[in-house]
């Protein structure tokens, strides 16, 4: 097992390599930069444009560029924003808060509502209840999550005023209609997915075998069919926290949630390539993280899954 993760861990490093030099070469194809970008609409001398450029390093060939920033990020230095001047590290570091907050909560509330409800449209399959919960996940699953961000704010904001359209600082109030937007989506999703992993369960011999050895069925529900559909649901579970802690772009900027997805909107938007550069190493290392979780908890739930050298 040790070896696997140390292994799964020293990938990372060819993936990031990889990952970053493809990014900075679209970028450098993408024919313009921060300062380009900063002084588009200002009456400055090209002199003044190129001699900030020579500050930052941009006018340098593209594997200087590249190398450089590399040697830095090896050396735990990012550098700093091209726009605000700040470390990039740091500027990073103080967006995460608010995305771990947003994926903790979206990630529990979809627990909450699709495993229960997926279980019971399996277990009242093609009944009045199994029917109303697929159109209902049907439906949930069909809504953009722009749209259903809309609603919310138009509901629970501007005609209840229960919540604030706009969130002040970070809190879990102001989390609330960013979270429900979030769960409701991937709950349809879940819902659907979980009802057939539980009914594939329940079609199998072992469910038989403890029905006419008296085995009350909510006791084999809850202690086999469901272990045994836990794979598939942190299979899923692992490919949205992915997703949510590389931010959610669109919620976070619809929201004004100061999160790392709005940060990297904001660092596209003004071509500034460090910001970038530190939300994509941010996306390989979790990806490759949650992927190597995810194969571990594997191997807890069933032992017979094997995992590199550890037989």
């Amino acid at each position: 097992m040790g070896k696997y993760i140390v292994k799964r861990l020293l990938q990372l490093i060819p993936v990031l390599i990889g990952i970053t030099f493809l990014t900075f070469l679209m970028m450098h194809f993408a024919g313009s930069d921060a300062i380009t970008e900063m002084y588009a609409d200002k009456a400055v001398s090209q002199e003044i444009i190129d001699a900030k450029k020579a500050e930052l390093g941009l006018d340098k060939p593209f594997l200087v560029q590249y190398v450089t920033w590399l040697g830095g990020l090896f050396t735990g230095d990012m550098g700093v924003s091209y726009v605000s001047g700040k470390n990039v590290f740091d500027t990073f570091i103080s967006k995460l808060p608010a995305t771990l907050l947003l994926t903790l909560m979206s990630i529990v509330l979809t627990v909450i509502i699709s495993v229960p409800l997926g279980i019971l449209m399996a277990v009242k399959q093609n009944k009045v209840t199994d029917y109303i919960l697929r159109f209902c996940s049907f439906i949930g699953n069909s809504l953009p999550n722009f749209f259903v961000a809309l609603v919310l704010m138009e509901i629970l904001a501007i005609k209840l005023h229960w919540l604030p359209v706009v969130p002040v600082g970070i809190s879990f109030r102001a989390a609330i209609m960013p979270t429900l937007t979030l769960a409701i989506a991937m709950s349809a999703k879940y819902m659907r997915q979980v009802r057939a992993v539980v009914l594939d369960e329940l079609s199998k011999d072992y469910v038989t075998g403890a029905k006419a050895r008296g085995i009350r069925r909510n006791v084999t529900l809850w202690k086999s069919v469901l272990r045994s559909a836990m794979i598939t649901i942190i299979t899923l579970l692992a490919i949205s926290i992915g997703s949510l802690l590389g931010g959610t772009a669109i919620i976070e900027t619809i929201f004004m949630w100061d999160g790392v997805g709005k940060l990297a909107v904001d660092a596209i938007t003004m071509r500034d390539y460090p910001l970038i550069e530190a939300y994509v190493v941010w996306l390989a290392i979790i990806y490759v993280l949650v992927n190597l979780i995810t194969d571990l908890l594997y191997h807890a739930l069933d032992p017979r899954i094997r995992l590199g050298d550890s037989k």
